[in-house]
């Protein structure tokens, strides 16, 4: 699965990166500990309302 983080981060190590499917989220400091199984577009919906 492919991992990215947003390009406002400037390549910074304290970001969290998205899942290329948007179905997770993880810490970019740990890429190899556990993520949050989440619809990234559900969690933006409810921060937005």
């Amino acid at each position: 699965m492919t991992w990215r983080k947003s390009t406002r981060s400037n390549n910074g190590t304290d970001c969290v990166e998205v899942r290329s499917d948007l179905a997770a989220v993880r810490d970019s400091k740990n890429p190899t500990g556990a993520a949050i199984s989440i619809d990234v577009r559900d969690l933006v919906r409810h921060l937005k309302g």
